[in-house]
């Protein structure tokens, strides 16, 4: 009884945890973890974090205030940064804007799918369109960091 209650209060409070749940892909401590595994820095940059490893890109709303996006650079493999480092740079047709590291790390791994196709940050930019995975250095600067909802509250508030 109890963890149905748990597992319907959890269904309302958290769409990206209902989703995964209605595919079967995961459990509900399971989603609440990975959407709790999500930071995001004021200038858009986005770190998805599993297993000391982050995921770093552009936010959904940064593509869609650049435009059609014509290219993007990011670093090699083994690279290495401080938190708030340029580690890249994106091109659209309205501007150039680099882009920023979240947290401290080493890059072990860079997302060669970009290369072939710029315009799938345009298309799925928190998601297959990911820039690096960075091994984390110093995991307490994600506290620094925003959750979903206080950045959705900063989107809100830089919209007006």
């Amino acid at each position: 009884m109890a963890s149905t209650l748990a597992m319907r209060s959890l269904l309302r409070a958290a769409p990206v945890a209902r989703s995964a749940l209605s595919r079967g892909v995961a459990s509900p401590k399971f989603a609440m973890s990975r959407y709790m595994s999500t930071y995001f820095t004021p200038a858009h940059e986005y770190v998805k974090v599993e297993d000391g490893v982050g995921t770093i890109g552009i936010t959904d709303f940064a593509q869609a205030a650049l435009g059609d996006i014509v290219y993007v650079d990011v670093p090699e493999e083994g690279d290495e940064f401080e938190k708030g480092e340029s580690f890249g740079s994106v091109e659209s047709v309205k501007a150039a804007s680099d882009v920023y590291v979240p947290v401290s790390g080493e890059v072990v791994e860079s997302n060669e799918s970009l290369s072939d196709d710029f315009s799938l940050v345009n298309k799925d930019a928190e998601g297959a369109a990911w820039f690096i995975k960075l091994k984390l250095s110093d995991e307490s600067e994600l506290s620094d960091l925003m959750d979903e909802v206080a950045y959705k509250a900063h989107c809100e508030a830089e919209a007006h």
